[in-house]
């Protein structure tokens, strides 16, 4: 008969503001339904994002979850150390013909959308026209070689091809879901100056940090179609997700870093308890 899997959740901010209610609610809804399946609660730093990234964000983010009362296991992951797990990723799917490199810059994207006047939309909008994937090997080879900026681009095509066809996963508010990766195009995995992309880091971290279900805002929901794929390339396990309702201020706004007033610190600052959060946010 085989083990139960152990239940592995976790709660991976990037460190590019103060959190706020809305992030206060994930994590406490992570970090208790871990509580409630006798689990590990996982605190990462998803800190990618070189030039927004900050030391008194990262800080801050220890700081406001303890102030809530929650606990981690130490040491915390910080993405930005582990640049060579990503590498060894992005080297895979290459070497799988999977990925190509993409010089062209945002103008040069949008002009040929515009001039195509009925580009195919995505969850993210008009999908990447494919330009650079009609370029030859030697031309690829060539720019490059001229210290071009890229980036690396998925072939969705052939990534479908290869692991995609049929997948599903399971959402525990929606249901089971058939993937549809193809919807997002050519999306970016990396950059030339940076190993990897949000979908990328979060898929590899998961899987190396054994994560069995992902607990996360809607917002990030048709991220999901992109995720179990690269799973499936990459041959790692396919958590369980669980997309939760976002969180919105009174005036039907959705909470965000820019909204200093709705942070944890100003909410400290303002007298309240972890007590009187966790109450207004309904939990």
């Amino acid at each position: 008969m085989t083990a139960p899997t152990e239940f592995v959740t976790r709660f991976a901010p990037s460190p590019t503001g103060r959190l706020h209610l809305g992030h206060a609610y994930s994590a406490l809804l992570a970090y208790r339904r871990a509580e409630h399946e006798g689990g590990r609660f996982i605190l990462r730093i998803e800190d990618i994002d070189r030039s927004r990234s900050r030391p008194e964000f990262d800080a801050g983010i220890l700081e406001d979850l303890a102030w809530l009362g929650l606990a981690w296991e130490a040491p915390v992951r910080r993405q930005s150390a582990h640049m060579g797990d990503f590498r060894a990723a992005l080297d895979r799917l290459e070497a799988d013909g999977l990925l190509y490199p993409c010089f062209c810059t945002r103008r040069e994207i949008a002009d040929e959308i515009a001039a195509s006047g009925n580009a195919p939309h995505g969850p993210d909008g008009a999908r990447y026209p494919g330009i650079c994937r009609r370029l030859s090997a030697d031309e690829r080879e060539e720019r490059m070689a001229s210290g071009a900026a890229y980036a690396l681009r998925l072939d969705m095509a052939r990534a479908v091809a290869a692991g995609g066809a049929s997948l599903t996963w399971r959402d525990e508010r929606a249901g089971d879901i058939t993937a549809d990766p193809e919807s997002f195009g050519d999306v970016v995995l990396a950059r030339k100056d940076t190993p990897t992309s949000y979908h990328l880091a979060v898929t590899v971290d998961d899987a190396l940090q054994g994560v069995t279900h992902v607990i996360r805002g809607e917002d990030l929901f048709h991220a999901t179609h992109i995720h179990v794929l690269l799973q499936a390339l990459l041959g790692v396990a396919m958590p369980v997700y669980h997309h939760h309702a976002l969180i919105y201020d009174e005036s039907g706004r959705r909470f965000a870093k820019r909204d200093r007033s709705a942070t944890l610190a100003a909410c400290r600052e303002a007298g309240m308890t972890p007590a009187e959060v966790t109450a207004k946010l309904g939990l």
